[in-house]
């Protein structure tokens, strides 16, 4: 089996870049089990009805959000879609559901959605607490296990790593939006990347207008973020698996 993920999506732009090169990534890799992190569809920041309803109308599996999930109200109207993920380890009680178990080529595959605690600004369960009893469950009920890690720190991320090793089949992080060169299969047969990158504008600073975000740096004002303009680039990564173990047996990344 072979299993997309797509770094972020930012924007209108990184939107129709993912609209017009997806079937060409799944017909060149002949791939069949997509999974995107969605959280910064619309603006930038959250996830309209109406992007929403354009991401579904694409093959995709899953998707994934962040520490954006409720960036946009609209999503309050569709939060419990079984295509859509928020963090696992978000407050007891809040909308949606952190996981999902989908039917892929005679093999069921959970994903997990996970937020990260460190730098992120967000009130949130201990991500590694909450795996372990995640992991526990769902190791009885599927026969792979795909993890989003929505993480600031790539510490975070890589002692996640070495946390769950053997006990899923993928572990990737997004969030930064710059895609990391450490694409690697653990001892045990797990596909890890620290993080996917993102799919949106490429002349930009993470997806955000550069002047604008030159400005913050260089006068520590609150000048406002603007959604960059102009060509977009579509990172992610490719996980191969092998059928019979389920383990990871070959990974790439992928830049359109």
């Amino acid at each position: 089996m072979k299993v997309l993920a797509i770094g972020d999506i930012v924007g209108e732009i990184g939107l129709h870049k993912l609209k017009e090169t997806l079937s060409t990534i799944i017909k060149k890799e002949n791939i069949d089990f997509i999974v995107v992190n969605a959280e910064n569809t619309s603006g930038g920041m959250g996830l309209t009805l109406k992007d929403f309803n354009t991401l579904l109308k694409m093959p995709i599996d899953a998707f994934t959000m962040g520490n954006h999930t409720w960036g946009k109200k609209d999503i309050f109207a569709f939060i419990d879609n079984p295509k859509l993920l928020r963090p696992a380890n978000y407050s007891k009680g809040v909308p949606g559901k952190g996981y999902h178990i989908y039917q892929c080529a005679n093999k069921k595959v959970a994903v997990i959605n996970l937020i990260g605690r460190t730098d992120m600004n967000v009130l949130s369960e201990n991500p590694f607490t909450l795996i372990d009893t995640l992991l526990s469950k769902l190791e009885k009920e599927a026969d792979i296990i795909i993890v989003d890690f929505h993480a600031e720190a790539t510490a975070e991320k890589i002692a996640m790593k070495y946390y769950i090793d053997g006990r899923a089949s993928i572990l990737f992080g997004t969030h930064t939006h710059v895609q990391t060169a450490d694409e690697e299969i653990t001892e045990n047969g797990m596909g890890y990347i620290t993080d996917l990158g993102m799919t949106g504008p490429k002349k930009s600073v993470i997806g955000m207008e550069v002047k604008a975000s030159i400005k913050r740096f260089v006068t520590s004002l609150p000048e406002r973020y603007q959604l960059a303009a102009g060509d977009a680039v579509l990172n992610g990564c490719i996980f191969e698996i092998n059928d019979e173990n389920n383990k990871v047996m070959k990974i790439s990344r992928i830049c359109y």
